[in-house]
């Protein structure tokens, strides 16, 4: 809703509209995605996918560049379908070894990510010496 403001407006906190009602996040490589579950006035759950990538400005800045898909009900099994057939078909045209290429490279932006944070894999090994 382009233009839209909120300003002067006191936010009902029983009301359902837009409320995120469940979240599932996939981090993919330089790319998330979130998977929110939110309700309309007439508390009817609709889907929204939203995928985010940092980007850097020319300063060092950066920001969250955003797309999102708003999904309804009524498109669920049409989008399930033609997502699998376009799925089934890079799968069936693409050599497996490039997807499988592409899952260890994924895997290995992951554990940095992991490492980047903190954390690191110990093994029970390593706290011995």
């Amino acid at each position: 809703m382009e233009g839209y403001s909120n300003k002067g407006r006191t936010k009902d906190v029983n009301s359902k509209f837009k409320q995120e009602i469940h979240s599932k996040v996939i981090r993919a490589g330089k790319r998330t995605y979130f998977f929110d579950v939110k309700s309309t006035r007439n508390e009817e759950l609709y889907l929204t996918i939203t995928e985010s990538k940092k980007k850097f400005e020319s300063e060092g800045k950066f920001y969250y560049e955003k797309h999102k898909v708003f999904l309804y009900k009524e498109d669920f099994q049409k989008f399930i379908d033609s997502l699998r057939d376009v799925i089934d078909y890079i799968r069936d045209k693409q050599p497996d070894e490039y997807i499988e290429e592409n899952e260890e490279e994924a895997v290995a932006v992951l554990e940095e990510e992991d490492a980047k944070d903190g954390f690191t894999d110990v093994e029970f090994e390593d706290l011995s010496s």
